[in-house]
């Protein structure tokens, strides 16, 4: 029997069930439990609706709601009836419910685990991806509630409803019976479920990204009416791109007779704007902004990019106008690219976007670039213009996305539309924050499956218009993490530069072996040194002297990539002085004739102080001008209409960039020589494998248990033994020893020898401060030891000394696993003692951990050779580690109540593995949102 009190909780409004989600088409909705104060809303909604999908909704004809109907429709108890409608502005556009059955199809309560669904959605919002939306939502309302299974009947000639529920990849039951389709499946999400959830966001984010990237008609609201200022600025660059589709100035000072502005239509209003509007550039201050959005959403203006400051980036006042920004654009449908952006750039033929702060529209070619920061997007595209000239052509951008403040579209909405792009080869990402980490993760480990992706990360100290979630994990970690997933790390903006102009120019290495040729022997020797720094396999370098002609240089490189010893080829090249010296188009023509013969390896270019070499080399393949007719044809390369330049050689050569230091080459090659290994060892990496002594259920009763004392806790030693034991992780028993006869007493119990140690907090693992005694072989030595640690560190109740059975001698490592709020759970390794408290030489993978990956992660240490037998020492039970890797893995991924454990010290011997020391904290898992329906960060 419930009480009032019971019965009153049951109706209590769920505010966590409020989402704002992407549509199939790339516009957005609100999702939102329907309330009683919804009945005018739902009547209007179902008005609307057409006679057909009413028939397919109640299965005759049903023209309108009664007032029996709509009481009903709306009084939901949230627990047995739930209703969701998805709504745009304060209009439903769908509504889905369900009711809690019992075996005989009768309303029920709980225990009663099924439900009846149902669903009805607009007409003219039919085929945009709602009902999938509001079934993974209702979904995931009902596993909240208790429900484990949903029971659908559709009409037979209902195609879509049926499509609905057969595509959402849960394991499901079909029947036919009088006339009806009866479908029943299991809401527990499964492989296929997860895949089709994410295919599908993939898909909606990226149509979302892409209706700001190439719109048809674009409006520039706040363009002044005297030259200078943002908006005339953007006006103006859009314009002189040469964007094919409709451009207006905005401005409501605009006297009313004002046709033009620069030769753009002029409007007062958006309103007045004739036409539609896919894409709305914002340049007003921020006080203006919240009409202008509702301007925009009321003409149906797709989407938005608000370059206006003002906003989180100026404090508490600017972060909540910034909130209230986002709400009103995604009561319209609307996605936003800024506050406080600096705008973006579409380079493709057909689009010639350039709605951005930039004076110049950048080369067309197949980088992409997203920065969050204006100053880092002018540099980023400053570097690449300069830069853009290579040995065979020259390199640009396909897209550029400058996020500001990244209020929606973030860098995953963007790494969304690059994975698919078929214009964009490379993405560069300079990233100042991370807001989802654990799914700018999952993104990037598979757009770097087909494409690279090279990131700079900030420092961790997140800028003031950002908002991201709190993380516990220190900066290193997560770049550790990041090259798991495949992303190439690098620290500075040169380097991403560096590293882009080869991926976008070069094919991936195919292993670490570097041959080095040259015309300088100084210059070969640094290439050489700074390969064996990187990592990389050099061969002797090869010197051709200073006399070395262009038949030369194609000769040799010729040779270097034809031999089958060699996965690259690094050109040093200095200035030659005298009659038969190349000139730089010849050395130009004669790299790319070489390049062109044996293709497959990659070649870069060191070049000392040779002002004309890149530009020389890019007019090697390019269909511009060559040297010889320049001067009469055309001006200079660097004054030439970026139009003029073509983004790859016409014979499909691949462009050879060159590089002013050799250390700058060496490094982005061996970035590319990592990235080349990680994408051979993706198409197969691993599994997680099975163990039959792991006692899940067991595990599970055993943390419930312990979960019933508190909250979070640290559980004692016993139970951590016992919990470890369950995943078949045996800990070396150790007993209290508060007195010298008890440490005695101890000792026989466990047998000889033993060590004795000190377990208070500032003595515990510190070994080298004496609080720990080792191999003592009987009572006498235990005893002396015992006095030993007493006088030196103090009386036993502040030693908490422990007497522990003799492990193997072997080598001290750490294990830890910790779940992190935002990345999720993560598995670390390193060396016991100095190595990595003092030096942080930790490995670190996420959880779940593949056999591969539990490989990988004991050799990407920095002190790993003292696992393998270093100088002549014994090599260690390796395998007998990663299984207990693989063990601990298993665990926090299955019980992700598990929140830390540390396992150290873990010795390894050489033959196998003892857990010396272990402990673990439980508490309520963090959320899961990569786990849940698709939603957008909320506001």
């Amino acid at each position: 029997m419930q009480s009032p009190a019971d019965r009153q909780d049951r109706h209590e409004y769920p505010a966590h069930w409020e989402a704002d989600v992407v549509l199939r088409d790339g516009g957005t909705a609100r999702i939102r439990p329907i309330t009683i104060d919804d009945a005018d809303r739902l009547v209007s909604f179902y008005e609307q609706v057409s006679d057909e999908s009413k028939y397919y909704r109640f299965f005759a004809p049903y023209p309108r709601l009664s007032a029996k109907d709509v009481h009903r429709f709306t009084h939901h108890d949230f627990v047995d009836r739930v209703g969701l409608a998805a709504t745009i502005g304060d209009e439903f556009i769908a509504t889905v419910r369900y009711d809690r059955i019992n075996a005989n199809g009768m309303p029920a309560s709980s225990p009663a685990d099924e439900a009846e669904v149902a669903f009805l959605v607009q007409d003219a919002h039919q085929g945009r991806g709602v009902a999938s939306a509001l079934l993974e939502h209702i979904a995931a309302v009902a596993r909240e509630r208790g429900i484990r299974r949903f029971a659908a009947e559709v009409l037979p000639a209902n195609n879509k409803m049926i499509k609905v529920f057969t595509d959402a990849g849960y394991t499901q039951k079909r029947s036919f019976e009088d006339g009806v389709v009866r479908l029943e499946f299991g809401l527990e999400p499964t492989d296929r479920s997860l895949a089709v959830q994410r295919a599908r966001e993939q898909r909606a984010e990226a149509r979302s990204v892409r209706r700001l990237l190439a719109p048809g008609s674009v409006a520039v609201v706040g363009v002044g009416r005297a030259p200078g200022g943002v908006g005339r600025s953007v006006l103006g660059n859009i314009r002189d791109a040469g964007h094919p589709g409709r451009l207006y100035a905005v401005n409501k000072a605009f006297p009313e007779d004002l046709a033009e502005v620069d030769g753009v239509a002029a409007r007062r209003s958006v309103r007045d704007i004739d036409g539609p509007v896919d894409l709305a550039v914002v340049a007003v201050p921020a006080d203006q902004v919240p009409a202008v959005v509702a301007e925009c959403g009321e003409h149906g203006v797709q989407g938005l990019v608000v370059l206006s400051a003002g906003y989180a980036e100026s404090g508490p006042e600017g972060r909540e106008r910034q909130r209230a920004l986002i709400r009103l654009a995604r009561a319209y449908g609307m996605r936003i690219i800024g506050p406080n952006a600096f705008g973006v750039i579409n380079t493709a033929p057909g689009v010639r976007l350039n709605a951005s702060l930039a004076p110049e529209m950048p080369r067309p070619g197949r980088i992409g670039l997203f920065a969050q920061s204006g100053a880092i997007g002018i540099a980023l595209l400053s570097r690449l213009h300069r830069r853009g000239g290579g040995v065979t052509g020259v390199t640009g951008v396909s897209t550029f996305v400058s996020a500001g403040n990244r209020a929606d579209v973030s860098g995953n909405d963007v790494l969304q539309y690059w994975y698919d792009d078929p214009d964009t080869d490379v993405a560069l990402m300079y990233l100042e924050s991370i807001g989802n980490p654990r799914k700018f993760t999952r993104l990037a480990r598979r757009t770097a499956a087909a494409k690279p992706l090279v990131v700079v990360q900030g420092t961790g100290t997140t800028p003031q218009g950002h908002t991201v979630r709190a993380t516990r994990l220190p900066h290193d970690t997560v770049s550790a993490l990041l090259r798991q997933a495949g992303v190439i790390r690098v620290d500075t903006i040169t380097e991403l530069v560096d590293a882009g102009l080869l991926l976008a120019r070069q094919p991936l290495p195919a292993g670490p072996r570097v041959a080095i040729l040259g015309n300088s022997e100084s210059l070969g020797v640094l290439a050489y040194d700074r390969c064996l720094a990187e990592g990389l396999r050099p061969a002797r370098p090869v010197d051709l002297t200073t006399a070395a002609t262009g038949q030369d240089f194609r000769r040799a490189v010729g040779q270097a990539l034809a031999d089958d010893t060699n996965d690259a080829v690094v050109v040093t090249v200095i200035p030659a002085i005298g009659e038969g010296a190349p000139g730089d188009a010849e050395l130009a023509e004669a790299l790319r004739a070489a390049a062109a013969a044996v293709p497959g390896k990659p070649v870069l270019v060191v070049h000392v102080e040779l002002g004309g070499l890149a530009e020389a080399l890019s007019a090697a393949a390019s269909t511009a001008p060559q040297a010889a007719d320049r001067k009469a044809e055309a001006p200079d390369a660097a004054d030439r209409p970026p139009a003029a330049l073509p983004a790859t050689p016409p014979d499909g050569t691949h462009l050879i960039p060159a590089y002013p230091a050799a250390e700058r080459a060496i490094r982005a090659l061996a970035e590319a020589v990592r990235y080349g290994q990680w994408r051979r060892e993706a198409v197969d990496p691993g599994r997680v494998p099975e163990y039959d002594d792991i006692d899940e259920k067991g595990a599970a009763r055993l943390i419930d248990a312990l979960l019933q004392r508190g909250q979070g806790l640290t559980i004692g030693q016993e139970e951590t033994c016992e919990l470890l034991a369950a995943y078949g992780i045996k800990v070396r028993r150790a007993l209290p020893a508060p007195s010298p006869d008890e440490a005695a007493e101890a000792a026989r119990t466990l047998g000889y020898p033993v060590a004795l140690k000190a377990t208070a907090p500032h003595l515990r693992h510190r070994a080298d401060l004496g609080g720990v005694r080792l191999d003592l072989a009987d009572e006498e030595q235990l005893r002396r030891a015992y006095t030993e640690l007493t006088e030196l560190f103090g009386k036993p109740e502040e030693l908490r000394p422990v007497v522990q059975g003799m492990a193997p001698r072997g080598v001290d490592t750490v294990v830890r696993a910790v779940i992190d709020p935002a990345a999720g759970a993560v598995l670390s390794f390193g060396l016991a003692g100095a190595a990595s408290q003092l030096l942080g030489d930790m490995a670190h993978r996420l959880v779940p951990v593949t056999d591969r990956e539990a490989t990988s992660l004991v050799r990407s240490i920095r002190t790993a050779p003292l696992l393998f037998g270093w100088r002549g020492s014994t090599p260690v039970d390796t395998p007998a580690l990663e299984e207990l890797l693989l063990r601990l893995s298993r665990l926090v991924d299955d019980h992700p109540e598990v929140v830390a454990v540390t396992l150290e010290p873990v010795v390894v011997a050489p033959h196998g593995a003892s857990v010396l020391g272990a402990t673990v904290r439980l508490a309520p898992p963090p959320a899961r949102d990569d786990l849940g329906p698709r939603t957008m960060p909320a506001y």
